[in-house]
């Protein structure tokens, strides 16, 4: 009998293994081994060319010393910092409306999720023909309210805040995840306030907000990591200019590998920006362990 039950369970570890066979196959040969390879690379020099030799810890010290390296990183920062609060609150105004009981309200999500599907490229593009000078979009409707036209993506000082006005284009994604987060809060929560008297923004401070913190919890994380390899927008519309205003941290990767062929040096980029997204992921995660209300736990 127990030889019947272990040939059982190795037939099932067998069948298991070769379902996820595939997968595994994949993580190893596409994500896996390349970061491997990279971490290799991070530490020589090579060109493409000719063969690649070994220089130690040089090309992480050319990343803290390089003030290209370190215009890109501010950059980032500063696109990441502004880019995700805004998205996240736009995200949240627009997960309550979808959740009113309204006509068409199905029509009405998909009109905000639709822009998440949309090709980058395409969206890169459109917002390049908003923002133009003069003849833009934007510029045409601050000039019928009488005010003046925004050099967008000409002036260093309206670059970066033109690319956080492009994210919330994005918003589709967390708002459906925050609209998942309103469907699951307990009806009982928001009428027993109502009982107490409790007026809308007390019930959505005290009530809503607390409830929905694994939720924003998610999107902080999650918006973090997109925000810091914003790369699309900036290499369609701006190439990074003007004089390095749109420089992020990922199109610098990109132009040091395939535009210099520095492929060690971009090698220790990408290292160095995992190991930063991580810490800034712990961090977020330390600063909320007391914060965030898990229900049940």
């Amino acid at each position: 009998m127990r030889g019947n039950v272990a040939s059982m369970r190795r037939r099932e570890a067998i069948a298991g293994y070769l379902f996820i066979a595939p997968w595994l196959i994949g993580f190893v040969c596409w994500t896996a081994g390349p970061m491997l390879v990279s971490l290799g690379l991070s530490f020589t020099d090579w060109n493409l060319l000719s063969p690649a030799h070994w220089i130690g810890a040089s090309n992480y010290v050319g990343v803290v010393t390089s003030h290209v390296t370190l215009q890109s990183l501010w950059d980032t920062a500063y696109y990441t910092f502004t880019s995700v609060p805004l998205g996240l609150c736009v995200a949240l105004g627009a997960a309550i409306l979808l959740n009113q009981p309204l006509r068409g309200t199905a029509l009405y999500r998909l009109i905000v999720y639709l822009p998440v599907v949309t090709s980058g490229v395409a969206t890169a593009i459109l917002w390049a023909w908003l923002f133009a000078p003069q003849l833009g979009m934007i510029d045409f409707l601050l000039q019928q309210v009488g005010l003046p036209a925004i050099p967008w993506l000409t002036s260093t000082t309206w670059s970066k805040p033109a690319f956080v006005l492009m994210s919330i284009w994005g918003v589709g994604g967390p708002a459906i995840i925050f609209l998942a987060g309103l469907k699951g809060i307990p009806r009982e929560l928001i009428e027993a306030a109502l009982v107490d008297g409790a007026s809308v923004w007390a019930r959505f401070t005290n009530v809503v907000i607390p409830q929905l913190g694994p939720v924003i919890l998610l999107n902080v994380i999650t918006g973090i990591i997109g925000a810091s390899q914003v790369f699309t927008q900036a290499f369609i519309v701006t190439q990074g200019g003007p004089a390095d205003s749109t420089l992020f941290y990922v199109l610098n990767l990109y132009n040091n590998a395939f535009v210099y062929f520095k492929m060690g040096y971009a090698s220790a980029l990408a290292w160095v920006l995992l190991v930063f997204v991580m810490l800034l992921t712990l961090l977020v995660l330390y600063l909320s362990r007391e914060r965030v209300y898990y229900a049940g736990l």
